[in-house]
């Protein structure tokens, strides 16, 4: 009989032995995270790939007998065209051709009434105007480091005789590599 119970106590010992082995399993292994970036970039605080705005060129209000009327290219907020793009990229602003760009002596570009008449102006990429931006003129920025970067534009416009009042206006387009 003593060996009849070892037997079986040896054999309880046994099942309650794998009992608690197969319990408490554990395995490991591991998560794949992934995140893909591609180079961006906004302007004036807006991204995009058509139809940004890149700035408006006020000359302001002058009477029809104005010589010269001048301004510059504001981006939002009222400050200069601002370009962030991501680090690493080396953007460059191209400035097309306008809606009436030839269509008045005194100026590359031209602003238009919607009647028949125009003011001659040219873009600049200095105050003085004295870096005529021609048509499809190319601004190169610094290699980005992730910080938005002022591109200066300015405009000139022209006064000549027999001028009505009137509202001219233009639009030119931009192009942003990077």
């Amino acid at each position: 009989m003593g060996t009849i119970a070892s037997r079986i106590g040896l054999s309880l010992l046994g099942l309650t032995l794998a009992t608690s082995v197969n319990a408490a399993t554990t395995v490991t292994g591991q998560i794949t995270s992934s995140l893909i970036l591609i180079s961006s970039c906004q302007v004036n605080g807006s991204g995009g790939s058509t139809g940004l705005n890149f700035g408006a060129l006020n000359f302001g209000t002058a009477n029809s007998l104005f010589t010269t009327a001048t301004g510059q290219v504001l981006g939002g907020g009222g400050g200069a065209l601002s370009i962030l793009c991501s680090a690493g990229t080396t953007p460059s602003v191209k400035v097309r051709a306008g809606a009436h760009d030839g269509l008045s002596p005194g100026g590359t570009r031209a602003l238009y009434d919607g009647v028949a008449n125009y003011v001659p102006y040219d873009l600049y990429t200095d105050a003085g105007h004295s870096q005529l931006l021609a048509i499809d003129g190319v601004i190169n920025l610094a290699a980005s480091t992730g910080v938005a970067q002022t591109v200066n534009i300015y405009g000139q416009a022209v006064g000549k005789a027999g001028l009505p009042a009137g509202t001219y206006t233009d639009t030119i387009s931009v192009e942003l590599t990077f």
